[in-house]
C-alpha cells in the first residue's frame, strides 16, 4: 500500500463532516429547533420535510431528520473504522505520522458516537471493519449496546487520541483545523460532564487550560466571522474550505438565512429562528445578544440590509455568511467553518465541574471570565444550587444556537419542565431521546429495540 495514500483515509473522515445529513438541515432540526432557543421559522406552510415535527416534538420513527442524522453519523463511523484499521498496514509510513492519523480518526469516531448517544441513547457499537464472512456478527452487534458501553468507547478513543495528537501550535499552517490534543481533551471533558464524572471532567478541563494553547476571542461577535476561524478560542471546527471548489458546507448557512430580500447579501430559507424566550434571556448590556440574533430591517456587519418584509422577525447571526466579505463557493456551498468546540465552553464546563466538586471560588472565577468577555459584571452566588443555576443560565446565552441547548436540558434533568413551559409537548420518560429510525429496526430484523414511548 502506497504510504502517500494513508492520509486519504483520514481525510475522508473529515470530509464527511460537511455533508448535508451530518451538520445541516436534519441536525439543525434535532439539535436546535427542538429546544427553547429556536422556532421552526420560515413560512408557516414550509415544513422543511419535518421541521414542524421537530419544533412540536411530534416526530416519529419514520421522520426524515431522525433517519438522516443516524445514517450520517454511522457513515462517518464507518470511515473512521476503515482508517483506524488500515493506516497501520501502510509500509514505509513514518510511525509518528501513522500514530497521529490514527489519533485523528479516533477523535472523529468519538465525536460521531457522542452525537449518536446523545440523540438516541442505546445504539449499535460498531468499532471495527467486518469481513464478508461475518454476517452473523454484524447482526449481533447491530442489535444495540447500552449507552454506558458507547460512552466507554468514546472515552477510550479520546484518551488514546489525546496521547497521539500534537498541540494545536505544533501543526503547520496547511494542517490547521485537524484534530489536536486540546480538541480531544476538550471533548473528553464534555463527555465526562454528560455522565456527571466531575473529577475526571475537571482534570480534562485543566489539561486544556494549562496547555496555554487557547484563550477567549476578545470580541464575541468576531467568533462567527471567517477571519477568526481556527483562532485562539477554537478547539475544533468543521472546515468549510478544503481546496476543492464546490466542496464547501452545503446548505448550513442558506437554510438559516433570512427568508426574503437581503440587499448585497445572501437570503435563505429562514429556518431555525431565535425564539422570543432566547431573546429575553440576555441581561441588559450583554454583547452576545447582538452577536447571536439579527433582525428584520437590520443593516448587518458587512453592509447587507435585511428587508423589513422578510418572513421572520429574528435570524441566527452565528449562521450568517457574508456575500461580499467572506469566501463562498456559491450561494449554496459556503467556505465558512462551523464552530464545534471552543474555549468559552471549556471555561463553563470547568465552572460546572468545580461547583459540583466543592470548588466554588474557582467555579465563580471561570464563570466570570466568560461574563466579562460579554460585557457583564462579576457575580458571586453563595450557594451551590444558586451557582449551578447561574452556570446553566450562562451556558444558554454563551452557547445559544450552537446545537447544545436541547441536550443540555436533558442532561440537567429539567427538559420537561423547561420545554413544556415553552409550549412544547415534552413527555418525561420518552423525549429525552429520539426514536430509533424504523428503517434500521427493520433492517436489523427487529434486533434493534425501539426507545420507550415510540
Amino acid at each position: 500500500m502506497d504510504a502517500d495514500n494513508a492520509e486519504k483515509f483520514v481525510n475522508s473522515c473529515y470530509g464527511w463532516t460537511i455533508q448535508w445529513g451530518q451538520h445541516v438541515f436534519s441536525w439543525i432540526g434535532m439539535s436546535s429547533i427542538t429546544s427553547d432557543d429556536a422556532d421552526k421559522g420560515s413560512d408557516p406552510g414550509d415544513l422543511g420535510a419535518d421541521k414542524d415535527q421537530m419544533d412540536a416534538l411530534s416526530y416519529t420513527p419514520t421522520s426524515l431528520s431522525i433517519l438522516e442524522v443516524w445514517e450520517a453519523n454511522y457513515t462517518g463511523i464507518g470511515r473512521c473504522n476503515q482508517a483506524i484499521e488500515n493506516i497501520p498496514k501502510f509500509e514505509g509510513l513514518d510511525p509518528a505520522l501513522a500514530s497521529r492519523l490514527v489519533g485523528e480518526a479516533k477523535f472523529l469516531r468519538a465525536y460521531y458516537y457522542f452525537n449518536l448517544v446523545r440523540c438516541y441513547g442505546n445504539v449499535p457499537k460498531i468499532a471495527r471493519v467486518y469481513t464478508g464472512e461475518e454476517a452473523g456478527q454484524i447482526y449481533e452487534d447491530y442489535s444495540g449496546a447500552p449507552k454506558e458501553e458507547i460512552y466507554a468507547l468514546i472515552e477510550e478513543d479520546l484518551i488514546d487520541a489525546a496521547s497521539r495528537l500534537p498541540l494545536k501550535s505544533a501543526y503547520e499552517a496547511k494542517d490547521l483545523g485537524r484534530a489536536t490534543k486540546g480538541a480531544a481533551q476538550g471533548l473528553l471533558a464534555k463527555v465526562y460532564m454528560y455522565q456527571k464524572k466531575w473529577d475526571e471532567c475537571l482534570a480534562a478541563c485543566n489539561d486544556v487550560i494549562s496547555s496555554g494553547e487557547y484563550d477567549l476571542e476578545p470580541d464575541y461577535a468576531l467568533l462567527w466571522r471567517q477571519s477568526t476561524e481556527n483562532g485562539p478560542e477554537s478547539l475544533f471546527e468543521v472546515e468549510g474550505q478544503n481546496g476543492n471548489e464546490g466542496w464547501g458546507i452545503g446548505g448550513y448557512f442558506v437554510t438559516q438565512g433570512a427568508r426574503g430580500q437581503v440587499t448585497d447579501g445572501y437570503n435563505g430559507w429562514g429556518f431555525n429562528t431565535p425564539s422570543d424566550d432566547l431573546e429575553a434571556a440576555y441581561e441588559p448590556g450583554d454583547v452576545r445578544k447582538a452577536g447571536t440574533i439579527y433582525y428584520a430591517g437590520q443593516t448587518l456587519w458587512d453592509g447587507a440590509v435585511v428587508d423589513l418584509a422578510v418572513s421572520n422577525p429574528r435570524y441566527n447571526y452565528k449562521a450568517y455568511s457574508s456575500q461580499t466579505q467572506e469566501a463562498n463557493y456559491d450561494s449554496w456551498s459556503s467556505g465558512k467553518n462551523i464552530r464545534i468546540l471552543r474555549y468559552g465552553e471549556i471555561l463553563l464546563i470547568k465552572a460546572e465541574a468545580e461547583n459540583e466538586t466543592g470548588g466554588a471560588s474557582d467555579a465563580i472565577a471561570a464563570l466570570n471570565q466568560v461574563r466579562n468577555r460579554a460585557g457583564l459584571a462579576d457575580i458571586s452566588p453563595t450557594s451551590q444550587a444558586d451557582l449551578r443555576d447561574a452556570i446553566w443560565k450562562e451556558r444558554r446565552v454563551e452557547l445559544a444556537m450552537e446545537h447544545d441547548r436541547f441536550f443540555d436540558l436533558v442532561r440537567q434533568g429539567r427538559a420537561g419542565e423547561v420545554l413544556r413551559a415553552h409550549g412544547k409537548n415534552f413527555v418525561d420518560g420518552k423525549n429525552e431521546v429520539f426514536p430509533i429510525p424504523q428503517k434500521h429496526i427493520d433492517l436489523s430484523g427487529d434486533r434493534l429495540k425501539q426507545n420507550a414511548g415510540y
